[in-house]
């Protein structure tokens, strides 16, 4: 009889772990209570990646690693910008890829409507921006969507993070515009569907609450759209994600 694979038998353990935990209530009414706290602390403003400010959950990051990593993408679009951390973390992720399988060095597309002039110089400095482009536009309109569509054309693997405005008719926009970019076997991520799952005075400020925010969106998209799947297992593992249901793997 042969020996167990050890590597094997650790990935499977992993993977009942991980499905044992899409049951335990208790954990994940914790853990939604946990990122709603980290809201209204600003927890995600207090990170930064190889120097710039990343307006994002380290455990998002942790698994958009993951994902990165399995799909080899040689293009990520991200919408919205802000200070370019989250634009420095997905070229030095495609860095390392290049350096793993020894293949040209995937390209980042940044999109957003008012990229800073300071932002914009600081990213453009960094050792990381040979692989990144910035558009600056509105990522629904016409002439952005018509950019960026030029842009990924002839690339073979393309992943989309949606993470600019978050009410529900600007993330409808932005799938119907961009997630026929994706490619099979590929993700489109849409940042931010927590929204759905916490009390409107988390974001007093904003237009986006519940029932008007990226979740909804998705929900929508997916029941239309079946070439595209909800990767369970994705948010069941990261528990404290700000974008649960939020990870769309096109599976046709």
């Amino acid at each position: 009889m042969n020996a167990k694979n050890p590597i094997q038998e650790f990935e499977q353990e992993r993977e009942q772990r991980i499905s044992r935990l899409g049951n335990e209530t208790q954990f994940k009414e914790q853990s939604r209570a946990w990122v709603e706290e980290s809201m209204r602390q600003q927890y995600v403003y207090n990170f930064s990646w190889l120097g710039r400010p990343v307006i994002q959950n380290p455990v998002d990051m942790v698994g958009l690693q993951e994902i990165i990593w399995r799909v080899q993408p040689d293009l990520i679009i991200e919408t919205g910008i802000a200070h370019g951390g989250s634009l420095i973390f997905l070229s030095s992720m495609l860095e390392l890829n290049a350096l793993n399988y020894g293949g040209a060095v995937g390209q980042v597309l940044g999109i957003d409507i008012d990229i800073r002039a300071h932002n914009k110089a600081a990213i453009l400095e960094h050792p990381m921006a040979r692989n990144i482009t910035m558009i600056e536009g509105s990522s629904v309109d016409d002439s952005t969507i018509d950019q960026v569509r030029r842009f990924a054309k002839g690339k073979q693997k393309v992943m989309v993070c949606l993470d600019s405005n978050h009410t529900y008719d600007h993330v409808k926009q932005e799938l119907q515009a961009y997630a026929n970019l994706v490619s099979v076997g590929s993700y489109c991520i849409v940042f931010d569907t927590f929204v759905d799952d916490v009390p409107k005075d988390v974001f007093p400020d904003r237009p986006w609450g519940p029932d008007n925010n990226p979740k909804t969106a998705v929900r929508e998209f997916v029941a239309r759209h079946p070439q595209f799947v909800i990767d369970e297992a994705v948010h069941t593992k990261l528990m404290l994600s700000s974008a649960p249901h939020g990870f769309l793997k096109r599976i046709a």
